[in-house]
């Protein structure tokens, strides 16, 4: 695994994360709310036509799902461009526990609520978001060990 590997792949990360953002932001209005209404029909397995985007509060947690996820994969993508070069094992780490956490707790939402077939489809995200990130790049130096506490560096 290569740090020009690592930099790619964070480029996939943000475009998964942030290509369900014009989904839910499109399920803000009734008419253009489809895509989104579909999309929640397919996580909540199975695609029975049941989910419906029909009452505002839907429409309201649509545009915060979106928003959400839309600033997420900007902020993988600028960490990417304006941070990886200088700090890129850090800035792996970092994505993948902002990923787990969002798997984590997404998986157990999905199963509390009663749509556990989500957690399957979390599985691939997390798999296509992560990908190589799993393994630290070899042209990398040495993690440093960690000093003591209270002891100076």
């Amino acid at each position: 695994m290569t740090h020009a590997t690592h930099k790619r792949w964070l480029g996939i990360s943000a475009i998964v994360i942030a290509s369900f953002a014009p989904v839910f932001f499109l399920g803000t209005m009734a008419a253009t709310s489809e895509p989104a209404r579909l999309t929640l029909d397919l996580l909540s397995w199975p695609l029975d036509g049941a989910t419906t985007f029909a009452h505002p509060d839907t429409h309201f947690l649509s545009a915060l799902t979106g928003g959400f996820l839309f600033g997420w994969g900007i902020t993988v993508w600028c960490l990417r461009t304006m941070v990886f070069d200088l700090a890129p094992d850090p800035v792996r780490r970092v994505v993948l526990i902002g990923i787990c956490a969002w798997f984590g707790l997404d998986t157990a939402g999905s199963i509390a609520s009663g749509n556990a077939s989500n957690a399957v489809f979390n599985v691939l995200v997390l798999a296509l978001a992560t990908g190589p990130l799993w393994i630290r790049a070899s042209d990398l130096a040495p993690r440093p060990p960690l000093a003591a506490p209270g002891s100076a560096r």
